[in-house]
């Protein structure tokens, strides 16, 4: 069994001494989590400014109450970050002391589809190949016989997107999947439920059914119930290509399930250090290890996103659709890998035991394990064990007016 790469220096952001990094931690001595302040030296209980990261992230004043928290040294220090970052692999896990979770809890966990080119011609791909690997690469060069590279100066919704449509459906190329890419609506779905989603360490689920499948490594954006963003964190949206080609009516069983979603290390706040710029000017690089020596390495530049991350925002919250604890936003991925891994022509797909690494420089690196769904220890903590875990500790108050 390799080991991952769970060190400060490989998982904290470069300029981590600058950051606001918010997580959760598992506190034993709490039988429960916390919302925490991460720095290299230690891990901080932020239960005081807020129980629940929704709470804190729906803070107008979050960042100056956090400092205020810590120039007042009043900041409980629960454990060394290091060693709760070793701690974060649950096949060497000391259940005694803290581990990280997902930074993430009463929050649903929403996604914006089909946001890159390259991304979207691979949706394409999946659905003419009918889930089938085999026919990948034979559906591939079809496809971009007929498209190219033409999309990738096409503004969603546009004049130019709307006779491009024409043109494909005439024919007979036009997909659901170009309809969100390129048409006036973007597409959001959930990605799973609140509490669902596995943090830095934690092993991810593909179904042992699954054939086809692959990480997608994206921005996730921490946003208020007013819509208002108040950081972001990377996440691995992992994926089976050949559930979801089959039928989109299978996005369920192709992206929800036990250990799929996986969000962290921390979300960092935005602040005068680090904005939505930062953002929307990252560069996120991936890489697939497995143990049968295959080393995938990829790359994704936010540049290159077809719709803002704040039309995206607005178009998972607004007049139509409220959520009242916030939400973690998937931006989408641009990366779908297609490197042969077993056999010519078949592409990628994961392996048990595959190390996935999400990273960028200003966000750190989200690294997990990959294992079959129903072999990950069953998601038990759910909405009513937090509550119960909270009222216990005394911490169900009115919601700050902040």
């Amino acid at each position: 069994m390799m080991n991952m790469q769970l060190s400060v220096d490989a998982i904290l952001p470069t300029d981590h001494a600058s950051a606001l990094l918010v997580g959760r931690a598992w506190v034993p001595t709490y039988a429960g989590p916390t919302p925490v302040l991460v720095r290299a030296d230690g891990v901080y209980d932020l239960a005081s400014v807020a129980p629940t990261t929704s709470e804190l992230f729906a803070r107008r004043d979050a960042v100056a109450a956090i400092r205020a928290l810590e120039a007042q040294g009043q900041a409980t220090r629960i454990a060394d970050t290091a060693a709760t970052l070793a701690n974060s692999d649950p096949r060497t896990r000391d259940t005694s002391r803290p581990w990280f979770l997902a930074p993430c809890d009463w929050q649903p966990i929403k996604a914006s589809g089909v946001t890159f080119v390259r991304s979207m011609l691979e949706r394409v791909i999946e659905e003419q190949a009918r889930g089938d690997p085999s026919r990948a690469e034979e559906t591939r060069r079809a496809i971009m016989a007929i498209v190219g590279d033409n999309l990738r100066a096409i503004v969603p919704g546009s004049d130019q997107a709307a006779e491009l449509k024409r043109v494909l459906v005439e024919r007979k190329s036009w997909s659901q999947y170009l309809e969100v890419g390129i048409g006036p609506d973007a597409e959001i779905f959930t990605k799973t439920a609140p509490l669902a989603s596995v943090g830095v360490g934690a092993d991810i689920g593909v179904l042992a059914t699954s054939t086809w499948n692959n990480p997608e490594p994206e921005i996730v954006l921490a946003v208020a119930p007013d819509g208002t963003v108040a950081g972001a964190t990377l996440g691995n949206d992992v994926n089976l290509r050949d559930y979801e080609g089959r039928s989109a009516l299978l996005l369920g069983k192709a992206k929800d399930n036990n250990a799929s979603s996986a969000i962290g290390p921390f979300v960092r706040l935005f602040d005068e250090h680090f904005t939505l710029d930062s953002v929307r000017a990252s560069e996120i690089a991936l890489k697939v290890e497995g143990e049968d020596g295959f080393v995938l390495d990829g790359h994704s530049s936010m540049k290159e996103i077809s719709r803002d991350p704040l039309e995206l925002v607005a178009a998972a919250i607004g007049p139509n659709h409220q959520y009242p604890d916030g939400l973690m936003l998937f931006l989408g991925t641009m990366f779908a890998p297609t490197e042969d891994r077993y056999a010519k022509g078949q592409g990628f797909t994961h392996a048990v035991g595959d190390i996935v690494t999400v990273s960028t420089a200003t966000l750190g690196a989200l690294v997990n394990r990959v294992d079959h769904a129903s072999a990950i220890a069953p998601w038990t903590f759910g909405a009513a064990a937090l509550a119960r875990n909270l009222a216990a500790r005394g911490l169900l108050r009115a919601a700050t007016s902040a």
